[in-house]
């Protein structure tokens, strides 16, 4: 049997260790010329964790997670409004079982363990629901299963269930990410802050030289061409320029490299397959960063993804539909909770842990 899947970030590689162990031949598909750095801080919860316990890379994740000291609340000129050494906005109480890790140092670790073959700088370019693909490359193909693993704007949905504007629920917020030199001497900690409609945060990184940025701002939906850099970074630069370090963090943006913009918006689909094609993660199902929640989403939806399609028969899709569902409406929801305060932690553990992975 061969899948081809595409998009190597998160739910990608995870689909591709199961279905690999299923005995499928997988392809990955990756409209990027190489792995994609940078990104922000992400978390591994309840269910989540169970998987890449069985994928029996925990440990290495443990090993890679952020190891956060705190966090401040500062205004427009740096004073100090707040501070908490027992937790952080973006990966919740230390005491909790929960691990907050890197993006790029995530998909490093799942992407070694995938064992799978990845095709880079290419992406499809036609799709049938039966898996007849055309790449951007020329290069044609047909097989088993076809899988959507490509985020938000995902390439795959597009060319078989349609624009994304009939799945897309905004949010009102749009956010970017980019890596800069660590000027504002950040040790182990998280700092965050708020001007009129724009904010954001500055996070340490692994590498004490360098800090991941997130500068966003609330607004109605906004027409942009999502894969226009430049126009994206002028986006940032008119609505997050008076914030704490606004003038320099602008100045860094347009140094940087490995800048990322999205709005914040959740994905509703009545289905998630059609034929062969299926969607799984953000794809599919995306609850937004707001929820905290996406990335352990990708991961457990990979994973019933792949236990059904192992298991054969016709189905298959019907059965990942049936169990991940709830999972999903459970955790989508968090994001809607709390409007701009984000979801009580009660509310996020009972989420995370709603659906048990066998």
């Amino acid at each position: 049997m061969k899948a081809l899947i595409s998009g190597a970030s998160v739910a990608g590689p995870v689909l591709a260790f199961w279905l690999r162990r299923h005995g499928y031949e997988v392809t990955l598909v990756e409209r990027a010329p190489a792995p994609r750095k940078g990104g922000q801080a992400i978390d591994l919860r309840g269910a989540a964790i169970t998987v890449a316990a069985k994928m029996g890379l925990l440990d290495q994740i443990r090993d890679m997670r952020t190891r956060m000291r705190g966090m401040s609340m500062v205004d427009r000129d740096g004073n100090e409004l707040m501070r908490d050494t027992e937790g952080t906005i973006s990966g919740g109480r230390f005491d909790s079982p929960d691990v907050e890790i890197m993006r790029d140092d995530l998909t490093a670790i799942l992407m070694a363990a995938s064992d799978a073959g990845y095709r880079y700088g290419d992406s499809i370019a036609a799709l049938t629901p039966d898996g007849e693909v055309r790449f951007e490359s020329g290069e044609q193909g047909r097989y088993d299963y076809v899988i959507g693993a490509d985020g938000l704007h995902s390439n795959v949905r597009g060319l078989v269930f349609g624009p994304e504007s009939g799945f897309l629920r905004h949010l009102g917020t749009y956010l970017s990410i980019f890596t800069a030199d660590n000027f504002a001497g950040l040790d182990h900690w998280q700092t965050w802050f708020t001007e009129g409609e724009a904010g954001g945060a500055l996070f340490s990184d692994r590498d004490a030289g360098v800090m991941r940025v997130n500068l966003g701002f609330s607004s109605a939906p906004i027409d942009y061409d999502h894969h226009d850099v430049e126009q994206q970074k002028r986006l940032i630069e008119r609505h997050c320029s008076e914030v704490y370090l606004g003038p320099k963090l602008i100045e860094a943006m347009w140094k940087s490299d490995d800048f990322y913009f999205a709005a914040m918006a959740q994905v509703r689909m009545e289905r998630w397959s059609k034929g062969r094609v299926a969607l799984v993660g953000d794809a599919g199902y995306c609850p937004s960063p707001l929820s905290g929640q996406g990335t352990s989403l990708a991961v457990v939806g990979a994973y019933v993804l792949a236990q059904e399609l192992g298991a054969g028969g016709e189905g298959a899709f019907e059965r990942y539909e049936r169990r991940m569902r709830p999972f999903v409406a459970q955790n989508q929801a968090l994001a809607l909770e709390n409007p701009g305060r984000g979801a009580a932690q009660e509310s996020v553990q009972r989420a995370a842990n709603s659906l048990r992975v066998d």
